[in-house]
């Protein structure tokens, strides 16, 4: 099962670049994407129902901001939008659906970027979503937390690390919350299969950072250590260019 997670930073723009003619050659069998910016009746669907998609869509209140969509080949048992959570729901940042043998959560985490009123803002939800994780994992032990983590783990997933350390996003609170969540049962799927360095899924726009791999990985598929017997594939797709991020891949064998 072909698993893909991709932040588009806004699908109606994704999509003028090409994104369901990708979608069409590549055939995930699901598809999380946030950043949508948008409504669904903003949004011509029929494209994505055409290739067989089942589609789930939670905006944010805000027009033209977040939101997060699941688009799926098989029909889920169930779907949950949103995480109960009214300060982050208005938002559109969590959608879950749940198959026959796994659940996957596909979540947009805020971003700390833009000033300090929002990284405390980031760091409240990173509390209140471990806690939210948790108990989901009580409840489906065979679950996919996938998305924009808006967080570098460690010093290999961030191109300098020294200039960058005081960057949100690459702060040592976040990367404690990173190491503490990943303690609390979950893996890394990318990391768990590929070593390397120089491995990135979001490049900034300025001063051609993506032509010189100058990139951060923010986007992962975290997994239930339940479902590592079923991991067969873990990828970035650096050369798919509808956003300012890359998709990311699994491979989970049925």
């Amino acid at each position: 099962m072909n698993i893909i997670s991709y932040n588009v930073n806004g699908i109606r723009a994704a999509e003028k670049k090409g994104l369901s003619d990708w979608l069409h050659n590549e055939n995930p069998d699901i598809l999380c994407l946030q950043e949508l910016k948008a409504n669904e009746d903003q949004v011509d669907l029929n494209i994505y129902k055409e290739l067989g998609y089942h589609i789930y869509w939670h905006s944010a209140e805000k027009k033209g901001y977040s939101g997060v969509a699941i688009f799926s080949k098989i029909k889920p048992n169930c779907v949950e939008i949103g995480c109960n959570m009214p300060l982050y729901d208005c938002e559109g940042r969590v959608i879950r659906a749940d198959f026959e043998d796994f659940s996957v959560l596909n979540t947009y985490m805020p971003s700390g970027s833009s000033g300090e009123l929002r990284q405390a803002f980031k760091m409240q939800w990173l509390s209140d979503f471990r806690k939210y994780a948790e108990e989901l994992k009580e409840r489906y032990p065979s679950l996919l937390i996938c998305g924009d983590y808006n967080i570098c783990h460690e010093a290999i997933d961030i191109h300098d690390p020294v200039r960058n350390k005081n960057s949100s996003g690459f702060l040592p609170e976040e990367r404690e919350w990173m190491s503490n969540f990943l303690s609390d049962g979950f893996v890394d799927s990318f990391r768990h299969l590929n070593k390397g360095k120089d491995n990135y899924s979001w490049w900034s726009y300025r001063a051609g950072a993506r032509a010189r791999n100058k990139g951060w990985r923010i986007d992962y598929h975290m997994i239930t250590e339940s479902l590592l017997e079923k991991l067969s594939h873990a990828a970035i797709l650096p050369d798919v260019h509808h956003s300012d991020h890359c998709p990311v891949k699994i491979i989970l064998e049925q």
